[in-house]
């Protein structure tokens, strides 16, 4: 464990937490090859529930297998790995100890008719399990999304209660938000606060665009430059309390990468059988060079072999 002034700054914002809760974090932050720096790669592993076996894993065979995920987490140095019970519990005696888990405790599928999930897993599978935190998905605007809302909040209970961290999808969609909207840098940054607001330790909202959804908020944002990523990130983070809250955020690109963001940060994803997220206690800088090195699955192949790959924002 690298355990830095840096990292130190970052539990520092957790000002309620526990011991126990502030050491998960910890052990996250200061995994693996980025361990102590500020910087994190998460991998997570949903996409098998979310659209089904195939359409994530047949592009990539030996991905039907949990323990290859494990296998390329720990090979690439990552900081953590995040998957749905059934996954973490098919790898978790081989793997125990080797990287952080995170367990994602509700998940949908692709042929549910309204915007919701059921609850799949719980604290007391992540601590049978060794996991550092809970993830969670909610979908802010949905008719739903009061009710997992409420889900979320008797489950972190539980897991700070017990020395858990939690991780908090915010993706909004449904009810009368339209398609368009769901990127909306308003949008996004409203998703964002409300999962600060809800007490999660690590959100993930989606990369924002430049377009204003809410007729109600445009005249807050007159005069406001969006014209590029990093201005739009920063706005997001601002919306985390002043950037006191680790955010991620996930762009709408076709099958592979995504981009994530952070407390004065980048994230991102890669992977159409797997993601990768990268975060960075940098100032933000999305570059086409760190695109082109997150385009790819192999990118994570790359990393296992090659100890000073730049990743994220340069």
């Amino acid at each position: 464990m690298i355990f830095t002034p840096l990292v130190r700054d970052i539990l520092s914002k957790y000002e309620s937490d526990s011991p126990g809760t502030k050491t998960n974090l910890a052990r996250i932050l200061t995994h693996g090859r980025l361990a102590g720096t500020g910087k994190m790669i998460i991998l997570p592993v949903d996409q098998g529930f979310e659209h089904g076996p195939a359409r994530s894993f047949a592009i990539n065979e030996p991905a039907y297998d949990p323990h290859y995920h494990y296998q390329i987490a720990i090979d690439a140095g990552l900081n953590a790995y995040a998957a749905p019970l059934g996954m973490l519990e098919a790898g978790a005696d081989t793997f125990a100890g080797q990287i952080p888990t995170i367990l994602k405790l509700n998940s949908s599928n692709s042929w549910a008719t309204d915007v919701n999930s059921a609850v799949t897993g719980s604290v007391d599978d992540a601590l049978r399990l060794g996991c550092s935190a809970i993830g969670f998905t909610i979908y802010p605007g949905s008719d739903d999304c009061f009710d997992m809302m409420e889900e979320f909040k008797e489950l972190a209970l539980e897991a700070k209660s017990v020395g858990l961290a939690t991780v908090l999808w915010s993706y909004p969609r449904g009810g009368n938000l339209p398609k368009s909207g769901e990127l909306a840098l308003d949008v996004g940054a409203y998703a964002a606060h409300m999962a600060a607001l809800l007490g999660a330790h690590i959100i993930k909202v989606k990369l924002p665009s430049d377009h204003i959804e809410q007729k109600d908020a445009q005249k807050a944002y007159e005069g406001f430059d969006a014209s590029t990523q990093a201005k739009r990130v920063s706005h997001v983070v601002k919306s985390c309390f002043n950037g006191r809250r680790l955010l991620c955020s996930q762009a709408a690109l076709p099958r592979v990468p995504t981009l994530f963001i952070k407390t004065r940060a980048t994230f991102a994803t890669a992977g159409a059988m797997a993601q990768l997220s990268v975060a960075t206690h940098s100032s933000v800088r999305v570059t086409k060079r760190s695109l082109c090195l997150i385009s790819s699955f192999g990118f994570i192949r790359a990393m296992s072999k090659r100890r000073n790959l730049p990743i994220g924002a340069e």
